[in-house]
């Protein structure tokens, strides 16, 4: 690890003004920042530290019934604010999911959100791949058990937001402000397949901070889930996750408009339109709910070592679907 100093601005246009020079880097939360340094994938000369920052903090209810989630909230808190819970469920459980109750209050939402790859080519200091600059994904022909099994190529990292799933679901944005001024970008925007650009996974420029993100207020019929499956139950990144939001008559279960999410099966959150549209004007079953799951997954191109993700993909969409709806998985 090399030498760094650490940096406090004033405020927030004294932190865009340090983070536009070379060699700084954010620090908030630290958990994903201090693996890189001693991974020796990033080595700057100077941390910004955004903790003091007022404009990134807190979770408020906005008058309209929406919320406001500020970059620095930690996980553990959004997990347990009672009007998250209330409203917006499956962003809840998808905090209350992530990694351990340890990490879960150091660990912020922009952290949770611009968290870098966890592969082992890519986080391994000796090996120059394609996100690090080099010429070849090295999961392809090695051994690629935890890899993406839709949208990858010419990398196939996953993404391991908890929560980037559930707030897609939800239709958030999020507002950035940087050299440039202030800009509002709608989260299933936000990140960038590495067809794009394999060096990097969203569309945060030079300077630019995360302030908070903002989820609109949700339909009265509007109900939600979020699943994952861990290898160990106790802590790790999802092998899969999915995150839906329905908009459904409680009586009928008749399906107006379904929003539906996969987590840790692309190199991007995955929202699947052909699961939507198989919900979508139909009365809620298990019929219903499992064809919406093979809709999902119609496209996956599993690696020679990643097709359970499939399996596991599939049922986590129909359990997700059934679970928000409040229909019985039998």
């Amino acid at each position: 690890m090399n030498r760094f100093e650490i940096v406090t601005p004033a405020d927030l246009p004294a932190a865009v003004r340090l983070l536009a020079q070379p060699g700084h880097m954010a620090l908030a939360g630290g958990v994903d920042t201090l693996d890189l340094l001693k991974q020796q994938i990033a080595a700057p000369s100077a941390l910004v530290d955004l903790n003091g920052l007022k404009e990134l903090q807190g979770i408020d209810p906005t008058p309209d019934g929406g919320l406001r989630v500020g970059a620095l909230a930690r996980l553990s808190d959004v997990a347990a604010h009672p009007v998250v819970r209330a409203r917006f469920a499956a962003l809840a459980e998808a905090a209350g999911e992530a990694a351990t109750p340890q990490i879960r209050n150091l660990g912020t939402v922009g952290g949770n959100l611009l968290q870098r790859p966890r592969c082992w080519y890519f986080r391994n200091p000796d090996i120059v791949c394609l996100k690090k600059g080099g010429h070849l994904c090295y999961a392809i022909n090695g051994l690629n058990r935890y890899h993406a099994i839709l949208g990858g190529g010419p990398s196939f990292i996953v993404h391991p937001s908890n929560l980037a799933p559930a707030l897609i679901a939800f239709g958030a944005s999020v507002r950035l402000f940087g050299p440039g001024g202030e800009r509002k970008v709608v989260l299933d925007q936000f990140f960038a397949l590495p067809s794009v650009d394999a060096t990097r996974e969203n569309v945060l420029q030079a300077g630019e901070i995360l302030v908070e993100v903002i989820v609109p207020p949700p339909a009265a019929s509007a109900v939600s889930a979020y699943l994952e499956v861990r290898e160990k139950q106790s802590f790790d990144w999802p092998l899969v996750s999915v995150a839906a939001m329905l908009k459904i008559d409680a009586g009928s279960k008749k399906v107006h408009q379904a929003n539906v999410v996969l987590g840790a099966v692309a190199p991007i959150p995955w929202r699947s339109r052909e699961a939507e549209q198989a919900l979508a004007g139909g009365v809620l079953d298990r019929a219903r709910a499992a064809s919406a799951a093979d809709a999902a997954l119609k496209d996956a191109r599993p690696l020679p070592h990643n097709a359970y993700k499939v399996a596991i993909a599939r049922v986590l969409v129909r359990r997700a679907v059934l679970r928000a709806g409040q229909v019985q998985d039998v």
